[in-house]
Protein backbone atom coordinates (compact mmCIF):
# COMPACT_ATOMS: atom_id res chain seq x y z
CA UNK A 1 0.00 0.00 0.00
CA UNK A 2 1.52 3.28 -0.86
CA UNK A 3 1.54 5.92 1.97
CA UNK A 4 0.10 8.84 1.69
CA UNK A 5 1.75 12.23 0.57
CA UNK A 6 2.58 14.88 2.35
CA UNK A 7 1.46 18.65 1.65
CA UNK A 8 3.70 21.55 1.07
CA UNK A 9 6.23 22.00 4.09
CA UNK A 10 5.63 19.59 7.07
CA UNK A 11 2.10 18.75 7.71
CA UNK A 12 1.24 15.91 6.73
CA UNK A 13 -2.42 15.46 4.21
CA UNK A 14 -4.96 13.79 6.52
CA UNK A 15 -7.50 13.36 3.72
CA UNK A 16 -4.74 11.34 1.99
CA UNK A 17 -4.76 9.36 5.27
CA UNK A 18 -8.27 8.81 5.30
CA UNK A 19 -8.16 7.71 1.57
CA UNK A 20 -5.45 5.41 2.07
CA UNK A 21 -7.01 3.71 5.37
CA UNK A 22 -10.87 3.46 3.48
CA UNK A 23 -8.90 1.64 0.49
CA UNK A 24 -7.16 -0.77 2.72
CA UNK A 25 -10.44 -1.69 4.80
CA UNK A 26 -12.34 -2.47 1.68
CA UNK A 27 -9.57 -4.35 0.14
CA UNK A 28 -9.79 -6.92 3.29
CA UNK A 29 -13.51 -8.61 1.86
CA UNK A 30 -15.42 -8.62 -0.85
CA UNK A 31 -18.23 -8.45 1.31
CA UNK A 32 -20.08 -4.70 0.76
CA UNK A 33 -19.57 -2.91 3.98
CA UNK A 34 -22.77 -2.46 5.09
CA UNK A 35 -23.11 -6.23 5.40
CA UNK A 36 -20.11 -6.51 8.16
CA UNK A 37 -21.91 -5.73 11.12
CA UNK A 38 -19.54 -7.34 13.45
CA UNK A 39 -20.54 -8.72 17.17
CA UNK A 40 -19.72 -6.28 19.99
CA UNK A 41 -16.76 -7.65 22.38
CA UNK A 42 -18.44 -5.47 24.92
CA UNK A 43 -21.94 -6.86 24.80
CA UNK A 44 -20.44 -10.19 24.16
CA UNK A 45 -18.73 -9.95 27.66
CA UNK A 46 -22.05 -8.84 28.85
CA UNK A 47 -23.54 -11.95 28.08
CA UNK A 48 -21.20 -13.89 29.44
CA UNK A 49 -21.77 -12.48 32.64
CA UNK A 50 -25.66 -12.83 32.65
CA UNK A 51 -25.34 -16.63 31.33
CA UNK A 52 -22.99 -17.03 34.53
CA UNK A 53 -26.12 -15.73 36.71
CA UNK A 54 -28.21 -17.95 34.71
CA UNK A 55 -26.02 -21.07 35.51
CA UNK A 56 -25.33 -19.74 38.68
CA UNK A 57 -27.77 -17.39 40.25
CA UNK A 58 -27.79 -15.66 43.78
CA UNK A 59 -23.64 -16.08 42.95
CA UNK A 60 -22.99 -13.63 40.14
CA UNK A 61 -25.87 -10.91 39.36
CA UNK A 62 -28.64 -10.48 41.51
CA UNK A 63 -27.72 -11.67 45.01
CA UNK A 64 -30.95 -11.48 46.99
CA UNK A 65 -32.88 -14.25 45.51
CA UNK A 66 -35.16 -16.04 47.52
CA UNK A 67 -36.90 -19.15 46.94
CA UNK A 68 -40.44 -17.48 45.60
CA UNK A 69 -38.31 -14.72 43.14
CA UNK A 70 -35.85 -17.22 41.65
CA UNK A 71 -37.85 -18.39 38.48
CA UNK A 72 -39.23 -14.93 38.26
CA UNK A 73 -35.33 -13.77 38.14
CA UNK A 74 -34.31 -16.57 35.61
CA UNK A 75 -37.06 -15.81 33.11
CA UNK A 76 -36.19 -12.26 32.78
CA UNK A 77 -32.50 -13.14 32.92
CA UNK A 78 -33.20 -15.87 30.24
CA UNK A 79 -35.38 -13.74 28.25
CA UNK A 80 -32.12 -10.56 28.58
CA UNK A 81 -29.93 -13.10 27.31
CA UNK A 82 -31.95 -15.13 24.58
CA UNK A 83 -32.53 -11.44 22.88
CA UNK A 84 -28.59 -10.09 23.36
CA UNK A 85 -27.34 -13.38 22.62
CA UNK A 86 -29.35 -13.35 18.92
CA UNK A 87 -28.28 -10.28 18.17
CA UNK A 88 -24.92 -11.25 18.25
CA UNK A 89 -25.32 -14.14 16.34
CA UNK A 90 -26.87 -12.44 13.75
CA UNK A 91 -24.03 -10.16 13.34
CA UNK A 92 -21.91 -12.80 13.62
CA UNK A 93 -23.70 -14.55 10.57
CA UNK A 94 -23.78 -11.30 8.64
CA UNK A 95 -20.40 -10.76 8.88
CA UNK A 96 -19.06 -14.24 7.57
CA UNK A 97 -22.20 -15.14 4.92
CA UNK A 98 -22.39 -12.44 2.28
CA UNK A 99 -25.48 -14.71 1.00
CA UNK A 100 -27.21 -15.04 4.46
CA UNK A 101 -31.11 -14.11 3.94
CA UNK A 102 -32.71 -15.57 6.92
CA UNK A 103 -29.97 -13.96 9.46
CA UNK A 104 -32.29 -13.11 12.00
CA UNK A 105 -34.61 -16.18 12.25
CA UNK A 106 -31.28 -18.67 12.20
CA UNK A 107 -29.82 -16.32 14.94
CA UNK A 108 -32.81 -17.13 17.27
CA UNK A 109 -33.11 -20.53 16.15
CA UNK A 110 -29.19 -21.02 17.46
CA UNK A 111 -30.04 -18.99 20.39
CA UNK A 112 -32.88 -21.37 21.66
CA UNK A 113 -30.73 -24.02 21.15
CA UNK A 114 -28.17 -23.23 22.75
CA UNK A 115 -29.83 -22.32 25.72
CA UNK A 116 -31.36 -25.71 26.05
CA UNK A 117 -27.98 -26.63 26.89
CA UNK A 118 -27.71 -24.75 29.82
CA UNK A 119 -28.57 -27.49 32.14
CA UNK A 120 -25.99 -29.45 30.52
CA UNK A 121 -23.14 -27.57 31.38
CA UNK A 122 -24.32 -26.39 34.35
CA UNK A 123 -23.98 -30.61 35.39
CA UNK A 124 -20.88 -30.06 33.90
CA UNK A 125 -19.43 -26.86 35.90
CA UNK A 126 -20.60 -28.32 38.98
CA UNK A 127 -18.51 -31.60 38.72
CA UNK A 128 -15.57 -29.01 37.90
CA UNK A 129 -15.97 -27.05 40.92
CA UNK A 130 -16.22 -29.82 42.89
CA UNK A 131 -13.00 -31.20 41.47
CA UNK A 132 -11.10 -27.89 42.46
CA UNK A 133 -12.29 -28.01 45.97
CA UNK A 134 -11.10 -31.72 46.44
CA UNK A 135 -8.25 -31.49 44.69
CA UNK A 136 -7.12 -28.16 46.33
CA UNK A 137 -6.29 -27.93 50.04
CA UNK A 138 -6.31 -24.33 49.95
CA UNK A 139 -9.17 -24.57 49.33
CA UNK A 140 -11.76 -23.70 51.47
CA UNK A 141 -15.05 -24.40 50.08
CA UNK A 142 -16.61 -24.90 46.71
CA UNK A 143 -17.90 -21.54 47.04
CA UNK A 144 -14.42 -20.04 46.73
CA UNK A 145 -13.92 -21.98 43.97
CA UNK A 146 -16.65 -20.75 41.97
CA UNK A 147 -15.98 -16.89 43.20
CA UNK A 148 -11.99 -17.10 42.96
CA UNK A 149 -10.55 -19.60 40.81
CA UNK A 150 -9.29 -18.32 37.09
CA UNK A 151 -9.09 -21.73 36.04
CA UNK A 152 -13.22 -22.05 36.81
CA UNK A 153 -13.71 -19.09 34.72
CA UNK A 154 -12.06 -19.98 32.11
CA UNK A 155 -13.31 -23.30 31.75
CA UNK A 156 -16.91 -22.16 32.15
CA UNK A 157 -16.36 -19.94 29.23
CA UNK A 158 -14.43 -22.63 27.24
CA UNK A 159 -18.08 -24.41 28.06
CA UNK A 160 -20.03 -22.06 26.51
CA UNK A 161 -18.40 -21.43 23.74
CA UNK A 162 -17.82 -24.89 22.92
CA UNK A 163 -21.74 -25.42 22.46
CA UNK A 164 -21.92 -21.99 20.36
CA UNK A 165 -18.93 -24.09 18.01
CA UNK A 166 -20.92 -27.65 17.83
CA UNK A 167 -24.19 -25.64 16.71
CA UNK A 168 -21.97 -23.45 14.19
CA UNK A 169 -22.24 -20.05 15.54
CA UNK A 170 -19.44 -17.98 13.61
CA UNK A 171 -16.71 -15.86 15.91
CA UNK A 172 -18.74 -15.45 18.74
CA UNK A 173 -17.06 -19.25 20.57
CA UNK A 174 -13.53 -17.83 19.41
CA UNK A 175 -14.53 -14.09 21.29
CA UNK A 176 -16.04 -15.77 23.99
CA UNK A 177 -12.80 -17.61 25.11
CA UNK A 178 -10.47 -15.24 23.92
CA UNK A 179 -11.97 -13.18 26.49
CA UNK A 180 -11.65 -15.61 29.56
CA UNK A 181 -7.52 -15.24 28.28
CA UNK A 182 -7.53 -12.26 28.31
CA UNK A 183 -8.51 -12.12 31.91
CA UNK A 184 -7.07 -15.44 33.63
CA UNK A 185 -3.92 -15.79 31.03
CA UNK A 186 -5.55 -19.27 30.43
CA UNK A 187 -5.58 -19.92 26.24
CA UNK A 188 -8.41 -22.72 26.09
CA UNK A 189 -9.96 -23.14 22.29
CA UNK A 190 -13.94 -23.49 21.82
CA UNK A 191 -13.23 -26.74 19.53
CA UNK A 192 -11.50 -28.97 22.84
CA UNK A 193 -13.82 -31.68 23.97
CA UNK A 194 -13.38 -31.62 27.94
CA UNK A 195 -14.63 -34.32 30.37
CA UNK A 196 -16.30 -33.77 33.68
CA UNK A 197 -14.18 -33.61 36.68
CA UNK A 198 -11.91 -30.88 35.02
CA UNK A 199 -9.60 -28.76 36.94
CA UNK A 200 -6.76 -26.10 36.14
CA UNK A 201 -4.96 -25.33 39.56
CA UNK A 202 -3.61 -21.51 39.19
CA UNK A 203 -3.55 -21.69 35.60
CA UNK A 204 -1.50 -19.05 34.33
CA UNK A 205 0.05 -19.82 30.96
CA UNK A 206 -2.09 -22.75 30.13
CA UNK A 207 -2.92 -23.58 26.17
CA UNK A 208 -4.88 -25.99 25.12
CA UNK A 209 -5.71 -26.90 21.60
CA UNK A 210 -8.73 -26.87 19.30
CA UNK A 211 -8.30 -30.86 18.72
CA UNK A 212 -8.02 -31.56 22.35
CA UNK A 213 -9.81 -34.51 23.52
CA UNK A 214 -9.71 -34.38 27.95
CA UNK A 215 -11.20 -37.52 29.45
CA UNK A 216 -12.60 -37.37 33.05
CA UNK A 217 -11.27 -36.43 35.96
CA UNK A 218 -8.10 -34.19 34.48
CA UNK A 219 -6.15 -32.02 36.60
CA UNK A 220 -3.33 -29.78 35.08
CA UNK A 221 -1.28 -26.67 36.55
CA UNK A 222 -0.01 -23.33 35.25
CA UNK A 223 2.14 -23.10 32.00
CA UNK A 224 1.00 -26.60 30.93
CA UNK A 225 0.79 -26.73 27.30
CA UNK A 226 -1.33 -29.43 25.14
CA UNK A 227 -0.43 -27.96 21.57
CA UNK A 228 0.53 -29.69 17.95
CA UNK A 229 4.14 -30.55 16.66
CA UNK A 230 3.18 -28.97 13.53
CA UNK A 231 0.90 -28.30 10.47
CA UNK A 232 -0.35 -30.25 7.65
CA UNK A 233 -0.52 -28.19 4.43
CA UNK A 234 -2.55 -28.76 1.45
CA UNK A 235 -0.54 -28.36 -2.04
CA UNK A 236 -0.30 -24.92 -2.00
CA UNK A 237 1.17 -24.70 0.91
CA UNK A 238 -1.72 -23.66 3.47
CA UNK A 239 -2.50 -25.17 6.87
CA UNK A 240 -5.45 -28.27 6.39
CA UNK A 241 -7.96 -26.93 8.96
CA UNK A 242 -9.64 -29.46 11.63
CA UNK A 243 -6.93 -32.33 11.58
CA UNK A 244 -6.49 -34.13 14.83
CA UNK A 245 -3.31 -32.40 15.81
CA UNK A 246 -3.11 -31.82 19.85
CA UNK A 247 -3.02 -34.66 22.58
CA UNK A 248 -5.43 -36.84 23.90
CA UNK A 249 -5.86 -36.90 27.64
CA UNK A 250 -7.44 -39.51 29.80
CA UNK A 251 -9.29 -39.62 32.46
CA UNK A 252 -7.58 -39.27 36.07
CA UNK A 253 -4.33 -37.63 34.34
CA UNK A 254 -1.87 -35.44 35.87
CA UNK A 255 0.32 -32.85 34.21
CA UNK A 256 2.42 -30.92 36.20
CA UNK A 257 3.74 -27.25 35.94
CA UNK A 258 5.12 -26.17 32.63
CA UNK A 259 4.83 -29.19 30.63
CA UNK A 260 4.67 -29.23 27.20
CA UNK A 261 2.85 -32.26 25.78
CA UNK A 262 2.83 -31.55 21.18
CA UNK A 263 1.29 -33.51 18.87
CA UNK A 264 -1.77 -36.45 18.57
CA UNK A 265 -0.19 -38.35 21.18
CA UNK A 266 -2.25 -40.38 24.04
CA UNK A 267 -2.07 -40.36 27.64
CA UNK A 268 -2.75 -43.15 28.76
CA UNK A 269 -5.49 -43.07 31.99
CA UNK A 270 -4.36 -42.50 35.49
CA UNK A 271 -0.69 -41.24 33.90
CA UNK A 272 0.99 -38.59 35.95
CA UNK A 273 3.44 -36.20 33.53
CA UNK A 274 5.90 -33.79 36.01
CA UNK A 275 6.76 -30.47 35.76
CA UNK A 276 9.02 -29.28 32.98
CA UNK A 277 9.02 -32.39 30.27
CA UNK A 278 8.67 -32.12 27.28
CA UNK A 279 6.58 -34.72 25.41
CA UNK A 280 6.00 -35.93 22.10
CA UNK A 281 5.30 -39.40 22.73
CA UNK A 282 2.46 -41.51 23.66
CA UNK A 283 2.81 -43.13 27.47
CA UNK A 284 0.77 -45.88 28.50
CA UNK A 285 -1.75 -45.93 31.14
CA UNK A 286 -0.48 -45.57 34.47
CA UNK A 287 2.94 -43.64 33.41
CA UNK A 288 5.14 -41.68 35.77
CA UNK A 289 6.76 -39.37 33.32
CA UNK A 290 10.01 -36.83 34.80
CA UNK A 291 12.21 -35.07 32.61
CA UNK A 292 14.71 -38.05 34.68
CA UNK A 293 13.41 -40.55 32.43
CA UNK A 294 12.79 -38.68 29.49
CA UNK A 295 16.36 -37.51 28.84
CA UNK A 296 17.94 -41.01 29.98
CA UNK A 297 15.07 -42.79 27.39
CA UNK A 298 14.01 -44.76 30.14
CA UNK A 299 11.00 -46.85 29.82
CA UNK A 300 7.75 -44.50 31.99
Amino acid sequence: MRMPKTRSGSEPDLHAVIEALAKASTALSEMPLGRRDFPSRTALASLVEDLRALLFPGYFGASELKADTLRYHLGACMDRVAHGLSEQIQRGLMATDATCVDCGDRAQALARAFLAKLPEVRHLLATDIQAGFEGDPAATSPEEVLFSYPGLLAVTSQRLAHELLKLGVPLLPRMITEHAHSLTGIDIHPGAQIGERFFIDHGTGVVIGETCIIGRNVRIYQGVTLGAKSFPLDAEGHPIKGVPRHPVVEDDVIVYSNATILGRITLGKGSAIGGNVWLTRSVPPGSIITQANEKDGMPS
